[in-house]
């Protein structure tokens, strides 16, 4: 595993962290601020968008269990390919399920920040 990698499934576990405690600040700063994230439902995302469901507590997660990771870099971007167990509630409703997560990481002067992302429920 080179040094990148190694940087980049830190700020993974880190993001897996902030998720679970819906953590503003931490989000805020691992996620880039022209981020684009393509939901399950296949609605485009913003950053402002992430952050707002969690604020609200409209996105609760009680569970993202990782199974799989793959990690990826070429110069100051990585791609990060996740298998989770993923289950809380959106929205007012519990889901649990296995879940497909793309992330695509950019090097910036202060650290890697997400700068696109995708999810897929699989079933």
């Amino acid at each position: 595993m080179t040094n990148d990698q190694f940087e980049i499934e830190t700020a993974e576990e880190t993001l897996r962290a902030a998720m679970l405690a819906s953590d503003i600040t931490a989000l805020d700063m691992l996620i880039a601020d022209d981020l684009i994230f393509i939901g399950p439902d296949g609605s485009v995302l913003a950053k402002s968008d992430d952050l707002a469901v969690h604020r609200s507590g409209e996105q609760r997660m009680t569970l993202l269990q990782v199974q799989e990771q793959c990690i990826r870099v070429s110069g100051n971007v990585g791609s990060v390919s996740v298998l989770a167990h993923v289950a809380g509630f959106f929205k007012g409703h519990a889901f649990d399920g296995r879940f497909r997560y793309l992330r695509v990481w950019h090097k910036t002067p202060s650290g890697w920040r997400v700068i696109a992302g995708s999810v897929f429920a699989l079933h």
